[in-house]
């Protein structure tokens, strides 16, 4: 590999020449003399611009991984190893680094649930492992990495989504990334900075289209999506009282929920709001809980008056999200549950009242950072 405005790279893999009978016969067969060699010359002009992500993409066994090799060379590729055994994935990312910003990685990427951060690396699903990786990748930030097989092992909704999401956090990080693929749908979903087609030989600075836009659909509901979407709720919590639930629906696919009930005559709350795991990172979540928290504070409710909604989440990624945003008040931070004495005498008091047995223990005491927020809109 040669350095210059282009970078060249020329190199060729050679593997022993087989003289076994199916060998022989496979030779003979299909006329083929040599198949020791595979030799690939390419030059890519990427000093010409500034970038920070690059994507190669074709086939399989069109050069990409070796290519991807000689960029910045084989110390560089990144590789799925030792993630222990022992420690869940929160404690395994960065060890001695922040665990807000891993958290915030975890939440980037789309790998929002809290009890997945919990469990370890190899109990987790391919599509969570695949997410699990870039944040890892993302929180340790280096300087030049290249991914092989990138949404290589997931379904093409998470690879999609996956991109998305991997693509604006790693921008942020200021490094070099380099993207190996065969799966060309998330070139629109990435909008890598230069892409290179082993196919066609064909090398390309930007993205030209547009990225596929997604329509939420918002529609007024019951409890009955709820069991789809509670496993995913970091909470086992009852039923809200009294509530209005909504869930958001992209083409036709059910992707988020949230309930709202009041919490006064004048202010609204808002709970229960899930992503499905396909959908986290893609910003689908934000602009549902802003768009139904709209329409309560326009008056486009049950009870046909404009309330502020109040909404409370132990989420750090979600609690800086909403205080990035100019829509939304933070309005509290408390670090502990309730007062658990006194919610053992309301207990107690409602127990005599109605004639029930009466049990001493009561809710609240444990460490829950918990955050609330105000949705105040924007300006009209």
């Amino acid at each position: 590999m040669q350095g210059g405005a282009d970078m060249r790279i020329t190199t060729t893999s050679t593997c022993p020449d087989y003289s076994s009978y199916r060998s022989g016969l496979v030779k003979s067969l299909f006329n083929v003399e040599d198949a020791t060699t595979f030799t690939v010359d390419v030059e890519l002009p990427l000093e010409d611009n500034p970038w920070a992500l690059g994507l190669i993409v074709g086939p399989s066994g069109s050069g990409k991984t070796t290519m991807g090799r000689e960029i910045f060379g084989r110390g560089h590729v990144y590789a799925p190893k030792d993630w222990p055994t022992d420690q869940p994935i929160v404690e395994a990312i960065c060890p001695d680094g922040d665990w807000q910003q891993v958290t915030a990685a975890l939440s980037a990427v789309g790998l929002g649930s809290v009890p997945s951060w919990l469990r370890p690396y190899h109990v987790l699903s391919m599509g969570e492992k695949f997410r699990a990786d870039l944040a890892r990748v993302i929180s340790e930030a280096p300087e030049k990495v290249v991914i092989d097989e990138f949404t290589s092992v997931v379904d093409r909704q998470i690879a999609r989504i996956g991109a998305l999401a991997f693509g604006k956090s790693w921008r942020r990080t200021g490094g070099r990334a380099v993207l190996l693929s065969c799966h060309y749908d998330i070139t629109k979903w990435l909008r890598p900075d230069w892409v290179y087609d082993t196919a066609s030989g064909a090398f390309q600075w930007g993205v030209v289209q547009p990225r596929p836009p997604i329509k939420l659909e918002i529609v007024r509901t019951g409890w009955e999506y709820w069991p789809l979407f509670e496993t995913h709720h970091y909470l086992k919590l009852p039923r809200m009282i009294a509530a209005t639930n909504y869930v958001g629906l992209v083409n036709g696919q059910p992707v988020a929920h949230i309930a709202v009930s009041t919490r006064s005559r004048v202010e609204a709350r808002a709970c229960r709001l899930v992503v499905m795991p396909e959908w986290q990172g893609a910003g689908v979540g934000l602009r549902f809980l802003n768009a139904v928290c709209d329409m309560w504070r326009r008056g486009e409710n049950r009870y046909g008056r404009p309330m502020p909604t109040l909404f409370h989440t132990s989420h750090p990624g979600l609690a800086a999200a909403l205080r990035r945003r100019s829509e939304w008040w933070q309005v509290s931070a408390r670090l502990y549950g309730d007062n658990k004495l006194r919610s053992a005498k309301t207990i107690m008091a409602s127990a005599r009242k109605s004639g029930a047995r009466i049990v001493a223990t009561g809710y609240g005491g444990h460490f829950r950072a918990v955050q609330g927020f105000r949705y105040i809109g924007g300006e009209e």
